[in-house]
């Protein structure tokens, strides 16, 4: 009895009570349409407006860079100032602008404004990005770590989806039709979004501390960091490569259907999968997961150039698409347990600047087809791994955490603390 009225004095005080699976879907829903709809449904878009709106394979290449840069600046930002990873108005104003962007793509031929628009397309995926992921990190650290991974598979609900719009579409309609119905997918994930809490907001978190208490002594968390950023930086690199060109390559090698089904298989099993490598965090460290996911997605990246077919392809987008959201999961999770300020937003950022160099460091080898800018790719994925084998030197595993004290909710037991999932 004296539980339950602790929890009714916490949820008067806190305000409603909010179940944490409703915080997930509208973390989810936020990243798929920042980042599932917002920046990858250019991917199947763009052959479309290759051969219907004579866009040329170098201004493709621009649009995709300026998507890039924007969400670098988007990150840098977020470094910059702080308080816009905590605005509710930053992340409702993002979702608006990056649908409207979308709407706006078919009303124009000029490549510039093009450029524009992917350009604010980035920029403000990349504050819902690390708005969202802040938010998640931080109201749901002392639930099971599986919760934030089912929000991350929102970006992979966004690719499958905006990606099965676009290849049923692409038999009916045109380019046109395909960037209306995916800024109109856009609103419907931003309707579900938009009374997402960012880090810090007032609701179950604001507030719950009861004192400006802080564990000590705690080791310095500098080395490591620099190890985490280093490995997330080089996988920003080659992942890029195989998420713009790993479509064109199947399609050099297997028949046309099996390029478009092989994306929205990579969103299909993006979906799960933060959420299935948060669960192994029960039984092995973070620095572990890290490497042997970037492992597995190097072998995945490098299966269509040393194996054609329309079997390795879909392995190769299987494989893919179950690492590149538990890539990220795992690295921003592990910035975030080793108490560095800003981490979400400096290894985004890093991340977006070798999303800028991967296409730059390919584009000599992509006279010869896509082969060979998919095998340095994995070649770079696994020099990310190495610098994940660094992370493992000493990590601070049971590094304290400073945790939510609100009177009836649940603290951090053996099942859901976040120190859980880095014991070895």
């Amino acid at each position: 009895m004296r539980l339950r009225t602790q929890r009714r004095s916490s949820a008067r005080s806190s305000g409603p009570f909010r179940s944490p699976w409703t915080h997930v879907a509208q973390a989810a829903a936020a990243l798929a349409a920042g980042m599932g709809v917002g920046r990858f449904v250019y991917t199947p878009i763009l052959p479309l407006m290759h051969t219907q709106a004579g866009l040329s394979s170098a201004a493709g290449a621009n649009l995709a860079t300026a998507n890039y840069i924007g969400y670098l600046i988007g990150a840098l930002m977020g470094i910059a100032m702080p308080a816009l990873v905590r605005s509710p108005a930053v992340l409702r104003g993002s979702l608006i602008v990056l649908t409207g962007s979308l709407v706006a793509m078919p009303a124009t031929h000029s490549v510039t404004v093009w450029i524009v628009l992917r350009l604010l397309a980035g920029l403000t995926s990349a504050l819902i990005f690390v708005v969202a992921v802040s938010s998640v990190l931080s109201h749901l650290r002392d639930h099971p770590a599986h919760l934030p991974g089912w929000a991350f598979g929102g970006v992979g609900a966004g690719i499958a989806l905006s990606g099965l719009l676009v290849l049923v579409l692409r038999s009916v309609a045109d380019w046109r039709a395909a960037w209306w119905a995916s800024a109109g997918l856009a609103a419907v994930f931003a309707a579900v979004a938009w009374n997402l809490r960012p880090e810090g907001t007032p609701a179950s978190d604001a507030g719950s501390t009861t004192g400006p208490a802080r564990p000590s002594p705690r080791p310095r968390p500098h080395r490591w960091f620099t190890a985490l950023f280093a490995a997330y930086t080089l996988e920003g690199i080659g992942y890029i490569v195989a998420g713009t060109f790993l479509v064109a390559a199947i399609e050099q090698s297997s028949p046309g259907w099996a390029g478009s089904g092989a994306w929205v298989l990579v969103g299909l099993a993006a979906v799960p999968s933060s959420a299935l490598w948060a669960r192994l965090g029960r039984h092995w460290s973070r620095p572990d997961l890290l490497c042997a996911a970037l492992v597995i997605q190097a072998v995945g990246i490098a299966l269509p150039a040393l194996i054609g077919g329309v079997t390795a392809a879909l392995i190769s987008a299987l494989l893919f698409g179950a690492t590149f959201l538990g890539v990220s999961t795992i690295a921003l999770a592990a910035g975030t347990h080793l108490q560095f300020p800003r981490s979400v937003a400096l290894l985004t950022a890093g991340y977006s600047v070798g999303q800028i160099l991967g296409p730059l460091v390919v584009t000599p080898l992509l006279h010869h087809g896509y082969h060979q800018a998919l095998i340095l790719a994995a070649l770079v994925v696994l020099a990310a791994a190495g610098a994940a084998a660094v992370l493992r030197i000493g990590f601070p595993h049971h590094m304290a955490v400073v945790r939510s004290t609100v009177p009836g909710r649940r603290s951090a037991s053996a099942e859901t603390a976040p120190i859980r999932s880095d014991r070895p």
